[in-house]
């Protein structure tokens, strides 16, 4: 059986991200996946991802925005590779909207870059949004676009230059805890190690149930669609990346880069599935397409053209929509990042930091306590 100082199960955004801090610090690093990522089966698909920094889900996230995007940049001077397009991201609600008061809130605390638009003003500024009178946009034009899928391959290509290895169509059947380490079964076979990063996202439930974690995980089928638009309205350089907050809806999209027409998707709802019986074909739910037309044909109806696309993804929602960066609490060398609950990509090259420096230093420099596993016991408790 070989050993590893570390192994990564589940190598998507968190677990690439952490195998390439660990590999460029020496450590001896084996990455496990039940596919070849970038991959379309889990959640970093459809080629684009918002990043913002005034953060609506609240300030707690925005010193770790802050870092993401500081540790993106790095990846791109290091790989060569352009990851991430200033489009600016427009944040847009009725005012008395608590996720709009948290955006100016987090941006007045830590003196970020923002514009407060009046709806008169959104629409002489974009003449493709048309919203009530009693909606304000938060412009913040320093954040934009990363490209996903160029990340994680990003991050594949130097790991396995500082020496990780990856083992991909590989899928884990059975995790086994030790005191001072673990032992990892796939059908291939078994590898031990002194720490491990369980990163596997909708399939984390079934990884940590046999070691005596039974989160509160659900993941969730979701769809995003690509619409045919305006290119002179929508097109990425006269249009920014956004996100709309309703009283009882969520959306956000991006410009047409490259052509590519508008990308919308719904934030909140969908279905709850186990990731391996999930209906991957558009379509089949008449929400797929119906939820993001009705959205553009209400506020941005010159980008509601004919559909020219849609995928299907996952989410795995936390009951708070917090993330869990945290220690097993009965086997300190294991570390679980899960529950990323659709907004987590941005995050993942500072939650990959942070996994590394738990996996070797039990701490992070990052304060994560709100992403503690214990935390709904605490609530309980409370």
């Amino acid at each position: 059986m070989k050993h590893y100082d570390a192994i990564i199960v589940g190598a998507g955004s968190m677990g690439m991200a952490a195998g390439y801090y660990l590999a460029k610090q020496g450590i001896a690093t084996l990455l496990i996946d039940a596919s070849d990522p970038p991959h379309q089966l889990g959640s970093h698909h459809g080629d684009t991802r918002i990043i913002r920094h005034a953060y609506g889900e609240g300030e707690r996230y925005v010193p770790l925005t802050i870092r993401a995007k500081e540790l993106w940049r790095e990846l791109e001077e290091e790989s060569g590779q352009t990851l991430f397009v200033q489009t600016g991201v427009l944040n847009a609600g009725p005012a008395p909207i608590p996720f709009i008061q948290q955006v100016r809130q987090s941006a007045e605390r830590f003196s970020l870059p923002m514009e407060v638009l009046a709806a008169d003003e959104l629409s002489r500024r974009w003449p493709g949004i048309q919203v009530p009178d009693d909606f304000i946009g938060c412009f913040e034009p320093t954040s934009g676009v990363l490209y996903s899928e160029e990340c994680i391959r990003a991050y594949r290509r130097l790991a396995l230059r500082h020496g990780a290895e990856l083992l991909t169509y590989e899928r884990v059947k059975e995790i086994q805890a030790r005191p001072d380490g673990a032992v990892v079964v796939t059908g291939q076979g078994a590898y031990s190690c002194d720490k491990l990063l369980v990163s596997a996202g909708a399939w984390n439930p079934d990884l940590l149930s046999p070691l005596g974690l039974s989160l509160p995980l659900t993941p969730t089928r979701k769809t995003v669609s690509w619409y045919d638009a305006d290119e002179e309205l929508y097109r990425e350089g006269r249009f920014p990346a956004f996100i709309f907050q309703l009283p009882d809806a969520a959306y956000y999209g991006f410009p047409s880069i490259a052509w590519a027409g508008v990308k919308i998707g719904r934030h909140d709802g969908g279905l709850p599935v186990h990731p391996d019986e999930l209906d991957r074909t558009f379509g089949t739910d008449p929400a797929d397409e119906a939820d993001t037309r009705s959205f553009l044909e209400r506020f941005m109806p010159r980008a509601a053209g004919p559909l020219r696309q849609g995928r299907v993804c996952l989410y795995t929602f936390t009951p708070d929509e917090d993330f869990i960066i945290d220690q097993h609490p009965a086997y300190r060398h294991i570390v679980i990042a899960a529950g990323f609950s659709g907004h987590g990509f941005k995050f993942a090259s500072a939650v990959g930091e942070a996994a590394s420096q738990l996996l070797l230093h039990g701490a992070s420099v990052h304060n994560l306590s709100p992403f503690a596993i214990n935390r709904w016991q605490r609530e309980a408790q409370g």
